[in-house]
C-alpha cells in the first residue's frame, strides 16, 4: 500500500530535523505540563497551609535567583556529564523536590524547595534549548523551534485547568506533578540520536549593553519585575476577590493563551518599526489592561476577568523577545550570545526583586495593589523608551523576527542580520549554546 503523503511542514529535510528532535520535545513538553500545574498548586496550597501573600512573593522571589544562579552552572555542568545524562539526572532531582513540597510547612522549607527547583529548572531548559537550536538547520531553524514552542506553551497553557481533578489540601496533585516529570525521562533515556556539541559559557556585561542599548536592558528587567509576580501570585489573586480555584487556574490559561496568539503578530509588527515604539506599545498596553482589570475585579464580571488576563497575556509577556531582537539588531553578530546572555540576567533579577514588591503591594492595598503595581511599572517602561526615542532616533528594524524557544519564562529570540551564509551558520551554532528563556512562563 503506498505511503500517504507527508504533511508539507514534514517534508524533506525537515522531516529528517524533526526525527532528530521529537525525543527532547515529548520530554519537554510532559516537564512543562508539569510545571504548568505546579505554578497553581504550590501558591494555593501555601495560602491553604496559611501562608502570607509576603510569604509566597519570596518563594517566587527564591525561585527568580535559583533560576538565575542555575542558568550560569548549566554549561559546566552539561560539559561534565553531556546532554543526555544531564536531562536524566536533572529531572529525576526536580521531581523529587516536588514530593519534598509536601513536607513543607514553613516559608523557609518553601522557599529552599523553589529556589533549588529554580536551579534545576534552568540547568534542564538550557539541555532543552541547546538541543533543539543545535539539531534544527539554519534552513528550517525557525520552523523547527516553532513547532518545539507550541507544544511546549500548549502543555504550559492547558496543563493549570487539571487543578480541578484533585483537593489543593492533600498531596495527590503534587504526587501527580511529580509522576509527570519522572515521566519525561522516558523519551530522554530511549533516544538513539547523537548529543549535540557541549555548550560554552555566556559572558554578562550589563554596563557595555546598557550603554548600547539602553532600552532593552531596561525592559527586560522591568518585564521580569512586573510578570514574575503577576505569574506566580495570579491564583492567589483569583482566589482572593472571589473565583473558586478552577476559575483561578482559568486566569494562567487565559495568559499563557493571549501570549500564544499575539507573539507572532507582534513580531511581525515589531519587523517593520523601530522596535522601542512597539515596547513602548506593550508596556502602555499593559498598564492600561491592569487598570482594566482593577475595574472588572471590582465589578465581579468574571468572564471579563478572564478575556482580560487574556489581553494582558498578549501584551506584557511578548515584551522580552522585543527586547532582545531590538538588542540582537544593535549589536555585531559575534557578541549575540554574551547578549541573550545579559538580558537573561537583568529579566532574572527583576524576577528576584519583583515579587517582594507584588506581594507587599498586595499586603498594603489588598488583591488589588498586584496590578496597581503592574501597572505603575509598566507605565514607567513605557515613559523611558518614549524619552528614548525622543533623544535618540533609530531606523526600522532591519532583520527578521524568530522565536528560538519557550519554556515557563521569557522567550528568547534572534533577529536576522545582514550577515553572509558562513557567519550566519556561526552565529546561530553559537547561540545554540547560549542560556536561553521563554517567558513565559514562569
Amino acid at each position: 500500500m503506498r505511503r500517504p503523503p507527508l504533511p508539507f511542514l514534514l517534508r524533506g529535510p525537515l522531516n529528517s530535523s524533526l526525527a532528530l528532535i521529537w525525543t527532547i520535545t515529548a520530554a519537554t513538553t510532559l516537564l512543562q505540563a508539569a510545571n504548568g500545574l505546579l505554578q497553581v498548586v504550590m501558591p494555593l496550597r501555601m495560602q491553604a497551609e496559611g501562608l502570607s501573600v509576603s510569604s509566597i512573593g519570596i518563594v517566587a522571589a527564591a525561585y527568580g535567583l535559583g533560576f538565575s544562579t542555575g542558568c550560569f552552572m548549566a554549561p559546566a555542568f552539561i560539559r561534565h556529564v553531556g546532554y543526555i545524562r544531564a536531562f536524566a539526572s536533572l529531572a529525576a532531582l526536580v521531581a523529587i523536590l516536588v514530593l519534598a513540597m509536601t513536607q513543607a510547612h514553613s516559608t523557609l522549607a518553601w522557599a529552599l524547595l523553589r529556589g533549588l527547583m529554580g536551579v534545576t529548572l534552568a540547568c534542564i531548559f538550557t539541555v532543552t534549548d541547546g538541543w533543539i537550536s543545535a539539531r534544527a538547520t539554519s534552513s528550517h531553524r525557525g520552523r523547527i523551534l516553532s513547532i518545539y514552542m507550541i507544544c511546549t506553551k500548549i502543555a504550559l497553557m492547558l496543563s493549570p485547568l487539571c487543578i480541578g481533578f484533585g483537593d489543593i489540601r492533600t498531596d495527590g496533585l503534587f504526587m501527580a506533578i511529580s509522576a509527570v516529570m519522572s515521566l519525561s525521562l522516558l523519551p530522554i533515556s530511549a533516544t538513539t540520536t547523537k548529543e549535540p556539541p557541549a555548550p560554552l559559557g555566556v559572558k554578562i556585561e550589563v554596563g557595555t549593553l546598557f550603554a548600547l542599548a539602553p532600552s532593552a536592558v531596561v525592559g527586560a528587567f522591568v518585564v521580569g519585575l512586573v510578570n514574575g509576580p503577576v505569574i506566580a501570585i495570579t491564583p492567589v489573586f483569583g482566589v482572593s476577590i472571589g473565583l473558586s480555584q478552577e476559575r483561578a487556574a482559568a486566569l494562567l490559561f487565559a495568559l499563557q493563551a493571549g501570549s500564544l496568539l499575539l507573539q507572532w503578530p507582534l513580531g511581525w509588527l515589531s519587523d517593520r518599526a523601530d522596535r522601542r515604539y512597539i515596547i513602548a506599545g506593550l508596556a502602555a498596553g499593559t498598564s492600561l489592561i491592569s487598570l482594566f482589570i482593577l475595574f472588572a475585579s471590582a465589578q465581579g464580571a468574571q468572564n471579563m476577568i478572564l478575556w482580560s488576563f487574556a489581553a494582558w497575556g498578549g501584551l506584557a509577556l511578548c515584551i522580552y523577545s522585543v527586547c532582545v531582537a531590538h538588542a540582537c539588531d544593535i549589536v555585531d553578530p559575534g557578541r549575540i550570545v554574551s547578549t541573550v546572555g545579559t538580558l537573561l540576567f537583568s529579566w532574572a533579577a527583576g524576577v528576584t526583586i519583583g515579587p517582594l514588591i507584588g506581594a507587599g503591594a498586595m499586603e498594603l492595598l489588598g488583591p488589588q495593589g498586584l496590578f496597581i503595581y503592574s501597572a505603575l511599572a509598566s507605565a514607567g517602561l513605557a515613559a523611558f523608551i518614549v524619552l528614548r526615542i525622543i533623544k535618540v532616533q533609530r531606523p526600522p528594524a532591519g532583520g527578521g523576527f524568530v522565536v528560538a524557544s519557550t519554556n515557563s519564562t521569557a522567550p528568547t529570540v534572534t533577529a536576522r542580520t545582514d550577515m553572509e551564509a558562513g557567519e550566519r551558520e556561526a552565529s546561530d551554532q553559537k547561540l545554540a549554546s547560549a542560556v536561553a528563556r521563554d517567558e513565559t512562563s514562569e
